[in-house]
């Protein structure tokens, strides 16, 4: 049973993380970019501005919302999307992608990124367009509202966007489980046993009492701890990483022409041949570009819809930096600590020590930091994978609440937490690819409704432009729904 269970999992996880699967990510992705008249280029000074810009000069990005007010602050929620977003895989996932793509495969996460920002803007913008509040007063939004309020809306797609709606949210419970808990802490006890001893029972026990102390409070609790926590081990490691970058200038030149001459087949990955560098180069930095900034999986939409924003669009913008911080800064940092540190052959691609993911960026660290290199690198696994796991429960939460009503979110909480444990304490390899599997699952219904309802998203940039940028006189649109655009219009 459990071998025909792997079987059929594989199948399936060969498709959803395929080339085909791939092409319709960041297809979705250019379809967006052509359709906002590439918005993350041309507006790109107002959506820093108002963004990251906004935190050192707009009170109400980062003002925190009443004790009454179940929302929460456009930071707070760019804070929780960056805790489940930036994990392991900005780390072991790049690592991995040098190892098996060579220097090329971090061209082509650029390129997977750049037009990846318009899709996670898209889904941000829907997000809080079809969003509604439940009867705790707070914002219930993502891939599984705009499917059954607004794919559903269309002539005869009621029942395809029902149906999609529940696909997603079961995929995305079950996906929370495993990527979003088991295999994140599981990362984290490995790394503190092999960096400083610890048992991983011992590890299992207070990641266990920290997560029920965080997670059981909800989002309010969730983003007050990930607004001091993602900023801090975001800022340390990039400093570390610049650190490595800049005792190694002198390499600059060498890592930038490896990656483009790798991206482009000037030169054989690993001593293969010219076209098997290529698509190595090309599906190994599309998929780890896609597993790292998670646009088109629709799962930050669920947080971002929480902000007390008003503009779809304003929420949207900070999807186009969540993606943006994520792969152009903290992953590229990672790869060019390791392609500048010596331990990868620039001309070939071929890795010249014997380890492989976290070790290895761990040993690129070492050249710079020496015996602390490995240590930071744990600490910083440590602070990214759990940081990951408190992101992800609300996601799961949401879409416990969605199949099930909201008061079996608090069932869902405590089972999730104590799956912590089971996670740091077990090898459930067949759990890992499962989850990864629903992972991917989770893209297929949101990705058709992205691109259905992509008429709409161009539809309110369209009227944010004309409104905010060019100063026209013309109303709002805030909601789909008459009430909240109503309320809405009041309070801006």
């Amino acid at each position: 049973m459990v071998e025909l269970i792997t079987n059929v999992n594989n199948a399936v996880n060969g498709f959803v993380w395929g080339v085909p699967m791939l092409v319709l990510l960041v297809g979705t992705g250019i379809l967006m970019t052509v359709l906002t008249k590439f918005f993350q280029l041309s507006h790109i000074g107002h959506w820093f501005q108002n963004t990251v810009g906004g935190i050192f000069h707009d009170k109400h990005v980062t003002k925190h919302t009443e004790a009454g007010d179940q929302s929460i602050s456009q930071f707070q929620s760019l804070c929780t999307a960056l805790a489940a977003t930036i994990g392991t895989g900005n780390i072991v996932g790049v690592a991995s992608a040098l190892v098996a793509g060579g220097p090329g495969a971090i061209f082509w996460m650029w390129i997977v990124a750049f037009f990846g920002m318009m899709t996670n803007y898209s889904e941000n913008v829907l997000g809080i367009y079809y969003r509604r509040k439940n009867f705790k007063g707070e914002w219930s939004g993502g891939a599984m509202y705009y499917l059954k309020d607004g794919l559903g809306s269309y002539k005869g797609c009621k029942q395809i966007g029902a149906v999609l709606a529940v696909l997603f949210s079961a995929f995305c419970l079950l996906a929370s489980f495993g990527i979003g808990n088991m295999s994140q802490v599981n990362s984290i006890a490995a790394n503190m046993t092999s960096a400083f001893s610890i048992p991983a029972t011992v590890t299992g026990i207070v990641l266990v009492i920290i997560g029920a102390l965080v997670i059981v409070g909800g989002l309010k609790r969730i983003a007050a701890v990930t607004e001091k926590l993602v900023p801090f081990m975001a800022i340390a490691y990039v400093i570390g990483a610049l650190v490595i970058f800049f005792a190694n200038i002198g390499h600059v030149g060498a890592v930038f022409t490896a990656i483009f001459k790798g991206a482009f087949g000037l030169r054989a990955v690993g001593g293969g041949i010219v076209g098997s560098g290529v698509k190595l180069a090309l599906t190994w930095g599309m998929k780890r570009g896609v597993f790292s900034n998670e646009a088109g999986l629709g799962s930050s939409v669920m947080v971002h819809s929480s902000s007390n924003v008003k503009e779809p669009v304003r929420q949207g913008m900070w999807g186009i930096f969540e993606v943006f911080a994520d792969t152009m800064v903290v992953c590229t940092l990672t790869a060019f600590a390791v392609l500048s540190s010596g331990l990868i052959d620039l001309d070939t691609g071929a890795v010249l020590v014997d380890v492989s993911g976290s070790a290895l960026v761990g040993q690129a660290f070492a050249t710079v930091f020496g015996s602390f290199g490995p240590a930071f690198i744990a600490i910083a696994i440590l602070l990214f994978a759990f940081s990951t796991v408190l992101g992800w429960s609300h996601y799961g939460s949401k879409a416990c609440e969605y199949l099930f009503g909201t008061k079996s979110t608090i069932v869902y909480k405590v089972v999730f937490v104590l799956m912590i444990f089971i996670g740091c304490t077990m090898n459930l390899g067949l759990a890992w690819d499962l989850s990864d599997t629903f992972n991917g699952l989770m893209a297929i219904p949101n990705l058709i409704g992205v691109i259905a309802l992509s008429p709409v998203v161009m539809k309110i940039t369209k009227n944010y432009v004309a409104r905010i940028i060019k100063k026209e006189d013309v109303k709002p649109m805030l909601s789909v729904f008459p009430e909240i655009q109503e309320e809405q219009e009041k309070a801006m």
